[in-house]
């Protein structure tokens, strides 16, 4: 059970290794509990540069993380604090990202896709039944177990995460990562767990075609596009996928967060339930290579940044919008448990893309 201890330093029970990921605010090292020889990731936040909102939103961090016990969803193990630094211990998970791995295999099919999804939905799910959302779901948040083949899918980072009573809508602030944020969100109204699963419609999306929904290198325009719901299915990457998979994105990617699909209802749609008669097995090799050309500029963009604060010593909040102190910056992190990284876009214009993703 995770507990916080605020007497005890960090020191005297676990032993800090290598580094394995960064973020604006933390860094995360791999430890071992001195007691049991037990692995895990420790995500070490230096308090004294923090002011008093970010306690309070570590505070909430830790918080969330107690709550939260499921398979799909990397777990806080303890949290620490001594003087100048939090110490929160969650699950080492050796698998990379998501992603990375689909890129690797040597068969991807749209019933893999929707295995991910499916795990990915659980995770939300019981997120949604805590009174959490996550707000960042994203690819850089979905990690594997392990190396081992079919390891299960890990959501990580909740530091945008909230907490909700039941189905409250209000407005929570802008916060989130550019092309995967919701129309309702964009508008600035009131909003509640449906933009979770508006962002699982963005990355089922991906999962398929290997590019996003939206996509626009100008800010103000992907988020009329994402406000307008304008997205389509180009052939002829997408008549190879099965009319129930686009009828999921539909549901996901509805504008109105009322009509929405909940994660309860899409881990019930015949796609996602019956894959083994509903979903194709036809290998995609098509969307392999451009989810490898996707990952490859979230990669360079989030070191592009990465560079940027190292050289000119910005801070997080000097990358943020001010009016958008939510929404996060593209970092770069080999990801194992918690820092906050976001991703590049590639293009959506049928022609364009192709182009991009198939050489």
């Amino acid at each position: 059970m995770a507990t916080t201890v605020t007497c005890t330093r960090f020191t005297d029970e676990y032993q800090l290794y290598e580094d394995i990921g960064k973020g604006a605010f933390s860094v995360v090292r791999r430890c071992v509990k001195l007691c049991t020889g037990h692995e895990y990731a420790a995500k070490i936040i230096n308090t004294k540069k923090l002011s008093a909102r970010d306690h309070q939103k570590l505070e909430r961090e830790a918080r969330i993380c107690r709550l939260l016990k499921h398979s799909n969803i990397v777990r806080l193990h303890d949290s620490i604090s001594e003087e100048g630094f939090h110490y929160l211990v969650f699950d080492l998970v050796t698998g990379g990202e998501l992603f990375e791995d689909i890129v690797a295999r040597e068969y991807y099919s749209e019933a893999d896709a929707s295995h991910c999804i499916q795990q990915i939905l659980e995770a939300v799910l019981h997120c949604h039944q805590m009174g959490v959302v996550h707000r960042d779901l994203k690819p850089e948040n979905l990690l594997l177990a392990s190396k081992c083949k079919g390891a299960a899918v890990k959501l990580a980072d909740f530091g945008l995460a909230i907490e909700v009573q039941g189905d409250q809508q209000a407005w929570f602030g802008f916060a989130g990562t550019p092309g995967y944020l919701s129309p309702e969100v964009l508008r600035k109204e009131a909003y509640g767990k449906p933009v979770d699963i508006w962002a699982c419609g963005v990355i089922l999306y991906i999962l398929l075609v290997g590019y996003p929904p939206f996509w626009d290198e100008d800010q103000h325009k992907l988020y009329q596009q994402i406000k307008a719901g304008a997205y389509d299915f180009p052939s002829p990457e997408w008549d190879t996928v099965t009319p129930e998979a686009k009828n999921l994105i539909n549901q996901m990617l509805t504008i109105n967060p009322a009509k929405r699909i909940t994660a309860h209802e899409a881990l019930k749609h015949p796609w996602v339930c019956q894959r083994s008669t509903v979903a194709s097995m036809m290998h995609r090799q098509e969307t392999v290579e451009c989810l490898k050309k996707f990952n490859a500029r979230r990669k360079l963009k989030g070191a592009i940044l990465t560079t940027m604060l190292a050289t000119r010593n910005f801070s997080a909040k000097s990358l943020l919008n001010k009016k958008a102190d939510g929404v996060k910056p593209q970092t770069n992190s080999t990801k194992n448990s918690a820092a906050a990284t976001s991703p590049p876009h590639l293009s959506h214009c049928c022609c364009l893309h192709r182009a991009a993703c198939l050489g």
